[in-house]
């Protein structure tokens, strides 16, 4: 029940050796739930208790470590080997006694993986202080190395069956921004226009289902636009105000994000201007945006316009973006901001996020691309490039 071709779970693997191999890593012990993903299809929403996938450069196939009541949901949507799904038992979840990674080493040592180096995401969300002391205290004889993003960095260039759930996610995104935009008028509870929203998200399309995006919808109105990354609340929007609306379509846990902002009535000084600066900036930064430049030249085309027109922004301006969960839909590797010297090589993808924020309101427009083999970009979301205006 993989939701690609074995083949394509292979070459990932492949991939990755070839990286623990140049790094001099002998077992890849993966937290972050996409990585799991990427290299073995599990798919649950079980990310909430400690488990992994350990991959080593000897084996043809990783190793699912979790939950034992998970198991079977690895069964379901891995490919892997049945022996290689091991199930801690339910005593070591919240316990203060014993910890997974306890298990996880007598699993390690069970395999000969209990010497030599052992990669770890450490900086992943999913592996917690204690786990990685536990995985010291039990792994003596082992060296724990870091390798945080390395799977990351292979995932940042998307097959044609990657691109192709990408597409479908842009198709959702760009059917919820407008449930969303549509429900939005003064009295409207901030609450239920995001109620339309999550509805379009998880109904997709009559073709293809929308699956829970890796972050909920961004969308404040008034003056919490002025902070990006509020979600929503009972307020009610009120004419005359601003509010912008961020949020991603999903489709088997590849996303497409998408910003746009809406005003009601009159709206506030300089807002009209700011709009065109940005629409214009992120015309530029797109067509820039192009095979074989890098992630800082790109973001230079955009500060060199904004700062021309009398503005700047402190924050970058997009990032890598694909499979994810949550609390992330970015892939932690690339992004769009001075110094950032990654090469674009066609079928990268990210999402340009172009946020202004003033002291009252704030502004926000965004677009999901792939980086072609040559000429511009393919911007994969399909929606309007403007300020909207509701009564």
């Amino acid at each position: 029940m993989t939701v690609f071709q074995r083949a394509e779970y292979t070459g990932r693997i492949e991939r990755v050796k070839q990286r623990m191999a140049a790094a001099g890593i002998d077992v890849l012990l993966c937290t972050d739930p996409a990585n799991m993903n990427y290299l073995s299809g599990y798919d649950g929403w079980s990310f909430y208790v400690h488990q992994l996938i350990a991959l080593a450069l000897d084996d043809d196939e990783p190793v699912w470590i979790g939950r034992q009541m998970d198991a079977a949901g690895a069964k379901l949507t891995t490919f892997l080997r049945h022996e290689n799904i091991c199930g801690y038992p339910d005593d070591y979840v919240d316990s203060p006694q014993r910890h997974p990674m306890a298990f996880v080493a007598r699993e390690f040592c069970a395999r000969g993986w209990d010497k030599g180096r052992i990669g770890v995401e450490m900086d992943s969300f999913s592996l917690t202080a204690r786990a990685h002391a536990q995985l010291e205290a039990t792994l003596p004889y082992a060296e724990l190395v870091d390798a945080q993003a390395l799977v990351n960095w292979v995932r940042i260039v998307k097959s044609p069956a990657e691109l192709a759930m990408m597409r479908v996610a842009a198709i959702i995104v760009a059917r919820a921004m407008a449930a969303g935009i549509e429900a939005i008028e003064p009295g409207v509870r901030e609450c239920d226009v995001v109620a339309k929203i999550c509805s379009a998200q998880i109904g997709g399309t009559p073709e293809h289902w929308g699956d829970y995006p890796a972050a909920l919808p961004s969308a404040p109105s008034g003056i919490k636009t002025a902070a990006p990354h509020l979600t929503w609340s009972g307020d009610r929007y009120a004419a005359d105000t601003v509010t912008f609306l961020e949020l991603a379509g999903c489709h088997h846990r590849y996303h497409a994000a998408l910003a746009r902002t809406v005003c009601l009535g009159r709206p506030p000084d300089g807002l009209a201007e700011l709009a065109a600066i940005v629409t214009d900036g992120l015309e530029v930064a797109l067509d820039a945006a192009r095979a074989g430049r890098t992630c800082h030249e790109v973001e230079a085309v955009w500060r060199a316009l904004i700062t021309k027109k009398g503005h700047e922004k402190g924050s970058r301006i997009g990032y890598s973006i694909g499979l994810g969960y949550p609390p992330d839909w970015g892939e932690r590797t690339a992004s769009l901001r001075p110094e950032d010297t990654t090469v674009l090589q066609p079928d990268m993808c990210f999402h340009m996020i172009l946020g202004m924020w003033r002291e009252s309101w704030g502004y926000e427009l965004s677009e999901t691309f792939r980086v072609s083999a040559a000429g511009p970009p393919e911007v994969l979301t399909a929606f309007p490039r403007k300020l909207f205006a509701r009564p």
